[in-house]
């Protein structure tokens, strides 16, 4: 009984062994890098009445080549005035909802995806994050 169980467990080990891994190599991990816009983006709002609303985010960009963190650093006064306009056209109830946060994050990725490819022929980033949002 015992060799019958060194036996299997041979057997067992050489199975696992003879397999090659399928995890995947370190050449085909993507190397994601994040480029934070500085200072935080503080503007205002629409909110339909006599009162001002404001509005602050903390934005990073997501790109999948470390290289362009350059292009961004050069472009970022103009990525800056880009995103402070389409939010400062946005409306209370959109700012406040979470639907309404994730169409005005989507919209900024856009834009600001046009306007780098406007400006450099290649589209630059692969994800724009809100990592701070606050509102008043």
């Amino acid at each position: 009984m015992h060799k019958n169980r060194i036996a299997l467990f041979t057997l067992l080990m050489a199975l696992l062994v003879s397999f090659p891994s399928t995890a995947k190599s370190d050449e085909e991990v993507i190397p994601y890098s994040y480029f934070t816009l500085e200072p935080e983006i503080t503007t205002n709002f629409i909110t339909g009445n006599q009162k001002l609303g404001f509005i602050n985010v903390r934005i990073n960009l997501m790109v999948d080549d470390p290289s362009l963190i350059q292009l961004l650093k050069y472009h970022q006064p103009l990525i800056r005035d880009t995103i402070i306009g389409l939010l400062s056209q946005e409306h209370m109830a959109q700012i406040q909802s979470l639907s309404g946060r994730e169409a005005i994050r989507n919209n900024c990725l856009e834009k600001v995806n046009a306007l780098l490819l406007a400006e450099t022929n290649q589209k630059v980033l692969i994800d724009l994050l809100f990592t701070k949002y606050l509102y008043q």
